[in-house]
């Protein structure tokens, strides 16, 4: 199931509240949210021509910290401040200038790469590519990338019953995207990346679309640190948080207390040319 916020009829770049409010328990956002494959981290750094890398919309810092230990140089942004925080004392040697990417003043830096990891939805697609293409080297790379998750069809089922229960005015429909193949239902954010850098001024080649499946067994009490940090559940109020916990809790327990979750992580790739504008 993808991040119900990319499906509602505003645009999710456009949804500020949302895409500012995961720094409200930053350490368990850290804590929870899965890494990215190591394939991933190695196809970017042997595709780019050199070790800077940008971190567009870096949060706590999970992808950066893979990149430095890939012996990359990391500098993040981030509009969140709690999140840039706990990003600088996690990753040793690893700043973050705070502000949107749209926003944000490169002061002359240039990168290899610029990466987004499951944040380029709330950037402004044709903006953001612009920005990467003034800050990239020639023959630079950029490659924001996602997890796409797929939840067993029973416990999509749970889920979409008490949520729909709870949360009756929710501007998304669960329901619909519990019954959708997650690829399928991202399959569009996928394309808005890849059509914005089409549109960006500043050369790119053509984009390319990287995927990498894997997959990993969830505890309940794993699965119920994580629900919390993702979009549709980060501004809910305590206690309808805690009942939908609740109900999403009962599901895994009636399969045993664990499952499996098929992810794929996904990539739009683009390499600047070498012309300069």
């Amino acid at each position: 199931m993808p991040t119900p916020a990319a499906s509602t009829p505003e645009q999710p770049y456009q949804a500020r509240h949302t895409a500012e409010s995961f720094g409200t328990d930053a350490e368990r956002y850290d804590r929870a949210r899965p890494r990215y494959p190591d394939a991933l981290v190695n196809r970017v750094t042997e595709s780019a021509p050199g070790p800077d890398i940008l971190d567009v919309g870096c949060g706590t810092g999970i992808a950066a910290r893979q990149f430095q230990a890939a012996g990359c140089r990391v500098l993040g942004v981030e509009p969140d401040a709690r999140m840039a925080e706990l990003a600088r004392q996690l990753g040793v040697g690893i700043d973050v200038d705070v502000a949107t990417f749209e926003e944000w003043d490169p002061d002359g830096r240039e990168f290899d790469a610029v990466v987004a990891g499951t944040a380029w939805h709330w950037i402004d697609p044709v903006a953001g590519a612009a920005k990467a293409a003034r800050v990239l080297r020639p023959g630079g790379l950029l490659a924001p990338f996602w997890h796409v998750f797929q939840l067993p069809p029973h416990l999509a089922e749970a889920v979409a019953d008490v949520c729909e229960r709870v949360v009756p005015d929710a501007p998304f429909d669960f329901r619909a995207l519990a019954a959708r193949p997650a690829l399928d239902t991202s399959q569009t954010l996928f394309d808005k990346a890849a059509d914005g850098i089409r549109a960006a001024t500043g050369g790119f080649g053509e984009p390319e679309q990287w995927q990498y499946d894997w997959e990993r067994t969830y505890t309940r009490d794993e699965w119920l640190d994580q629900m919390p940090t993702q979009g549709a559940f980060t501004r809910l109020p305590p206690d309808r948080l805690a009942q939908i916990l609740d109900g999403v809790g009962a599901a895994v327990d009636a399969m045993g207390g664990s499952f499996t979750m098929p992810y794929a992580t996904v990539a739009i790739a683009a390499t600047r040319t070498t012309s300069r504008w």
